[in-house]
């Protein structure tokens, strides 16, 4: 639930009289506290290529996961850079070669 939900949430209860004026503010004071402390998330040190969304170096599939676009979009956005100007090829090929894969989980669980 995000912040904005929760507040929502606890503006009803106040407007049913479940909460007080005060501990409406209190509450709503404690959640703003806790997202401005909650750490941000770096999405280009997450920047990782894909093992499973990939046909070639999964850079695709890793611009996909971070961005929130569809790795085919960006396939289709690679395909057009290439024919019109060129340059979508040496964009895929920095990518793949200085962009990490994505690590695996080698956890087995025992059956």
């Amino acid at each position: 639930m995000s912040i904005a939900e929760e507040i929502q949430r606890l503006h009803e209860l106040h407007l049913a009289g479940a909460l007080t004026a005060d501990e409406f503010a209190e509450a709503k004071m404690r959640l703003l506290s806790q997202e401005a402390h909650r750490p941000r998330e770096d999405h280009v040190g997450r920047f990782r290529r894909a093992r499973n969304d990939r046909w070639l170096g999964g850079v695709c599939g890793g611009l996909a996961r971070i961005s929130g676009i569809e790795s085919w979009i960006w396939r289709v956005l690679l395909v057009l850079l290439v024919l019109t100007f060129g340059f979508g090829l040496a964009i895929y090929i920095v990518l793949w070669i200085f962009v990490p894969e994505e690590e695996t989980d080698w956890t087995y669980k025992n059956e």
